[in-house]
């Protein structure tokens, strides 16, 4: 059984529809590119997902349970890590303060958060307004795997970042995918990254699902039609 699939969804921004068909499907321990050209339907399939936008139509289920009535608090509190796009963490808190915020019992607490990324360590009791972008994100990253999710869920993690920063976040995606079970939904753009780790993928353009499968069986023909400029 998956533990996350989306069948048909729809979803509205007002009287405007921004999701028409989307599907996709996420195992135990798997990683799922999420991909597409800017506009088409990514960050507000991952607002469905984590119930901060509601769907109209279709269903989706997370390890067995219909999500369509949960709120956004009790997504999360089911599993469901979210990294989202931009950052967003607490400025006016410290490093220790953001990951603790909504922290959750597991195996992921701050040392385990801080072997994944030491500089977050060194930089304990700074003010998270005070990090580098790159720092930040790696912040970002660890809030999230302190609520002790069963799904990540990150947003353009390495959009804008320095290309060593891109590295260490890529590095450390590939860790969480070799030492954890843990399943991994990532949107970039970045497909020589997306390949280091990504095991399936799918494609949206306009609201609809319009490519499944094997992350490796991506061929050019496909990644131009969809995702070239």
């Amino acid at each position: 059984m998956s533990l996350l699939k989306l069948s048909h969804i729809s979803a509205f921004y007002g009287p405007s529809q921004a999701l028409f068909d989307v599907h996709l499907s996420l195992e135990e321990g798997q990683v799922l590119a999420l991909m597409g050209r800017n506009g088409m339907g990514k960050s507000t399939t991952v607002k469905v997902i984590c119930r901060m936008l509601k769907n109209r139509g279709g269903s989706i289920m997370f390890d067995g349970r219909d999500m369509a009535r949960l709120k956004s608090f009790q997504a999360a509190k089911s599993g469901i890590g979210l990294v989202p796009e931009g950052r967003r963490c607490f400025s006016n808190l410290t490093v220790h303060e953001n990951l603790i915020a909504a922290s959750r019992p597991g195996e992921w607490d701050f040392a385990a958060v801080a072997r994944l990324f030491p500089r977050l360590e060194e930089r304990r009791d700074q003010l998270a307004a005070s990090l580098s972008g790159g720092e930040q994100q790696m912040l970002a990253v660890g809030r999230a795997l302190m609520t002790n999710p069963r799904l990540l869920i990150l947003d353009e993690a390495t959009e804008g970042l320095a290309p060593v920063v891109r590295q260490e976040i890529w590095a450390a995606i590939a860790r969480l995918k070799a030492e954890t079970g843990m399943a991994i939904l990532v949107i970039d753009k970045s497909l020589k990254e997306l390949g280091t780790v990504a095991d399936t993928a799918v494609i949206v353009e306009k609201g609809v699902s319009v490519w499944h499968g094997d992350f490796g069986d991506l061929t050019p023909e496909v990644t131009d039609k969809y995702l070239g400029v």
